[in-house]
């Protein structure tokens, strides 16, 4: 007898719990957003099926030496995907638009007030300090960040925190136009932006050069992804490695991409997802994307009174780092106002540097924090 409930023990459908039913429900909601709906389904769909798998019993996934505990012990928590994932995205970044009307450097950097407000807000709750860090970030609408700061600061809370950014990221088109057209007329949002020069060469290859030297000197922290993000940028716009600049962002991005969503998925168990702490993360969320869009337009709206070149106060909303999602909504706003009108050019400019302002806000958490 004893050896037969040995043998039962053994079997996976005995350890299984309520938990874990649960989880797969969770698991199954992410799949029907990436393959039903289309919501960032290269992140939701690994993510989702990491979840799944790692809330099987006795699977060994998650004990040391497990697959999915190297991916996230190897993967994650030593800082190595995130940043390889910013090494892609800086291949298929223009900064052109930022050169050539620097002032969207501003922009970018109002839509951060959702980060900050997100983090007052979610201390007010009961969240600690690197929580509420980990909380406010997903402001800035830049999943890979998200994951970055979270390995740092609360490891415990990297799956919520994920989930949410990357579905607030998918949200953009219908999070966006209320808050912006609260904020707007339509004379406004009907503005037709100048054309702007187009930078040369040179400048292109400069960029990121001059802006890792600034960035890393002021937020040393933000280093391993601002550097790696850069990198990509100049291999791009060098024109001399076509083969690392292709490799970086294709081959290499979709391999770390799914070892990303794997890893992350892995966390959410049943002991770490199943708490009201999660309920607190997508709430607070929300708070944060809605400040960081508002900020951006207000931002854009005193410009207004200091500039003689106006902008159209819609490209603030731009400056969340959903990188070209929000600058496509706002070229759409801005041409239901005016069919004349074509923003999205503009709007790249606020949303890349959007990506930019989120790395460096979580670098100062970093900073600050640990």
């Amino acid at each position: 007898m004893e050896q037969l409930a040995e043998i039962f023990s053994g079997i996976g459908v005995m350890q299984l719990t309520l938990g874990n039913v649960t989880m797969w429900l969770v698991a199954f909601v992410l799949f029907y957003l990436a393959i039903k709906k289309g919501v960032e389904p290269l992140l939701l769909l690994p993510i989702g099926f990491g979840i799944f798998a790692a809330n099987f019993p006795l699977t060994g996934l998650l004990e040391e030496g497990g697959l999915f505990y190297i991916f996230y012990h190897y993967g994650i928590a030593n800082e190595l995907i995130p940043p390889l994932i910013f090494l892609g995205l800086g291949a298929m970044t223009d900064f052109g638009p930022v050169l050539a009307n620097p002032k969207t450097l501003l922009l970018g950097a109002a839509a951060q007030l959702g980060v900050y407000a997100a983090f007052f807000g979610a201390l007010l709750v009961g969240f600690t300090v690197a929580e509420a860090a980990c909380i406010g970030i997903i402001g800035g609408a830049d999943g890979p960040t998200s994951i970055f700061l979270s390995a740092n600061l609360a490891p415990h809370m990297m799956g919520s925190v994920a989930v949410a950014a990357y579905s607030y990221m998918a949200l953009v088109p219908i999070i966006i136009p209320p808050i912006a057209k609260l904020l707007t007329t339509k004379e406004e949002r009907a503005m037709v932006m100048q054309m702007t020069r187009m930078p040369s060469k040179t400048e292109k290859i400069i960029f990121p050069i001059i802006t890792s030297i600034i960035v890393m000197l002021l937020v040393p922290k933000s280093a391993p992804l601002i550097a790696m993000f850069m990198l990509g940028n100049l291999f791009m716009e060098s024109g001399a490695v076509e083969r690392l600049t292709n490799v970086s962002r294709d081959q290499l991005m979709n391999i770390v991409t799914i070892i990303l969503g794997l890893g992350v998925g892995s966390t959410m168990t049943a002991e770490t997802f199943l708490n009201p702490k999660t309920i607190g993360v997508f709430a607070m969320g929300v708070v944060a994307f809605a400040f960081a869009t508002a900020g951006g337009v207000l931002i854009a709206k005193l410009m207004n009174l200091f500039v003689k070149n106006k902008v159209n106060p819609l490209i603030g909303a731009a400056g969340v780092s959903a990188v070209p999602m929000a600058a496509r909504v706002v070229h759409n706003m801005g041409a239901e106002a005016n069919p004349q009108n074509y923003l999205l050019m503009h709007a790249m400019g606020p949303n890349v540097a959007g990506v930019i302002g989120t790395a460096v806000a979580a670098g100062a958490f970093i900073a600050a924090i640990m």
